[in-house]
């Protein structure tokens, strides 16, 4: 007869007590150094495909199915990860997808022009930002444009130290009596997100056209700004039509707080899952059910295109995985086994605004990844609501493992919500539930997440993708 347990109530447990021990503070700090590489170094959904492509190769998975860890990607922006395991496709797959894009601001397709002396560049913002966090703050410029000739260029400025960086002109507080007395969302203008690209007049003697005439003496900003990108680029102001140019914070990836034990940085949601994921993938080995890993983009607008979730590019790959490994087997039936975790972050308890949460049901910031067992928004519209028995199995995984791991809910129900990548597997059928790490600041230019946490959400994916 098994010993009954005496303890009827549940508490979560504090990750940074599990992990005490010197081994694993020493595993959790070479995580952290990793990670605040990659996060400082992919600030973009290409530049984070092309780390992790660079990663698996190095371990040996293969652009072609006839291999058993195999890789695929679509535009340079979502991948397809898979290694073979001891049971065939049709038992099901342990599969974690996670988004590699995050909000910011692109620029428009008409974006350089010049104002009261200063050469600017517009932008359109992407994804779920508040716009005041943009103002007077140095930025970067990241992206590809593809030239007229085919040949795409990489921009990359403002991450070096030598480099210029860019930013977004904020008002005096001497002439802002009136946009203060505004709520926040009329007193920032979209816009107004204008970054400031130049101030240097071309000289005079340069400012004439091809046939002699005197040039327009307006624009000698705008026109030294396309002189230099043609310079260094060999860009036109056509090129830029062609282009994915996207303005981030610039600067690195830093250590938070005295003890160093929080990650500061931009885009945390939701690369921080992609590279606990892969961390994870990396390194569990010989699994009993094929292990598949999806990084997609566009999940911050709706995960729309191409290269969203809702494509069909997981199903093209899952078709062709199935024909090249296990012929006559029904992707119907690989679905409907399927365990799959959506990889996302979750908005931890905020000391500073804990009326916006429910606090019974809520995330601590080092109490490990958060189970959210549905999203959307308002009586749950939108939401993956994941079925008992799934929660089930997954609490009973990583107890046995000893892996701290939370349960919470985004916000309190008339003011929280949100979504994720989690309803369009489920369309499937199958078992799917939102699972990764709290994050403070969540869709800011700095967002702050725990070391301890990382760790923990590391283990947590390498043991679901074992299971």
């Amino acid at each position: 007869m098994s010993e009954k347990k005496t303890d009827l109530t549940y508490e979560t447990r504090n990750c940074w007590d599990v992990y005490a021990a010197p081994k694993d503070r020493k595993a959790m700090d070479a995580l952290a150094a990793r990670y605040l590489e990659f996060l400082s170094a992919c600030k973009t959904e290409r530049e984070t495909i092309e780390y992790v492509c660079a990663k698996v190769q190095k371990a040996g998975f293969k652009d072609d199915l006839g291999h058993d860890m195999v890789w695929r990607d679509m535009r340079g922006k979502t991948m397809f990860l898979a290694r073979r395991g001891k049971r065939p496709l049709s038992a099901g797959v342990r599969l974690v997808g996670a988004h590699a894009d995050t909000p910011r601001l692109d620029l428009k397709q008409h974006p350089l022009y010049e104002e009261c002396g200063v050469g600017l560049a517009k932008t359109h913002y992407y994804g779920g930002i508040r716009k005041h966090q943009w103002f007077a703050r140095p930025l970067a410029l990241h992206g590809v444009v593809v030239r007229a000739d085919g040949q795409a260029v990489v921009v990359n400025i403002g991450e070096d130290a030598g480099d210029p960086v860019f930013t977004v002109l904020d008002l005096l507080p001497h002439l802002a009596y009136g946009q203060m007395e505004k709520t926040v969302t009329n007193a920032f203008e979209a816009e107004k997100l204008n970054i400031v690209f130049g101030h240097e007049p071309r000289a005079k003697k340069a400012a004439k056209g091809k046939d002699g005439a005197a040039s327009d003496e307006k624009n000698r900003v705008k026109g030294r700004v396309l002189d230099m990108l043609n310079a260094k680029y060999g860009l036109v102001e056509e090129d830029l039509f062609s282009a994915e140019l996207q303005i981030v914070p610039a600067g690195a990836a830093r250590p938070v707080g005295l003890d160093g034990s929080l990650i500061g940085g931009y885009g945390q949601d939701d690369r921080i899952c992609v590279f606990a994921a892969l961390e994870a993938l990396l390194a569990a080995k010989a699994p009993e059910h094929t292990q598949v890993v999806l990084f997609w983009d566009k999940e911050e607008i709706g995960s729309e295109g191409a290269t969203g979730a809702k494509s069909l590019f997981f199903e093209y790959c899952m078709d062709d995985l199935a024909r090249a490994w296990e012929p006559g087997a029904r992707l119907s039936e690989i679905f409907l086994n399927t365990r799959a975790v959506s990889a996302d972050v979750h908005g931890a308890l905020d000391p500073d605004y804990q009326d916006v949460h429910e606090k019974l049901n809520s995330s601590l910031l080092g109490h490990g990844p958060v189970f959210c067992k549905f999203t959307g928004h308002r009586g749950k519209v939108g939401a993956n609501d994941a079925h008992a028995e799934y929660v089930g199995f997954l609490r009973n995984l990583l107890n046995r493992a000893g892996i701290p791991w939370q349960m919470a809910e985004l916000g309190r129900v008339d003011l929280g919500g949100g979504g994720t990548v989690a309803k369009y597997l489920a369309a499937y059928g199958m078992d799917i539930i939102d699972f990764g790490p709290g994050v403070l600041s969540m869709h800011s230019p700095f967002e702050i997440s725990s070391k301890a946490d990382l760790y923990a959400t590391t283990l947590a994916y390498r043991e679901f993708l074992q299971s």
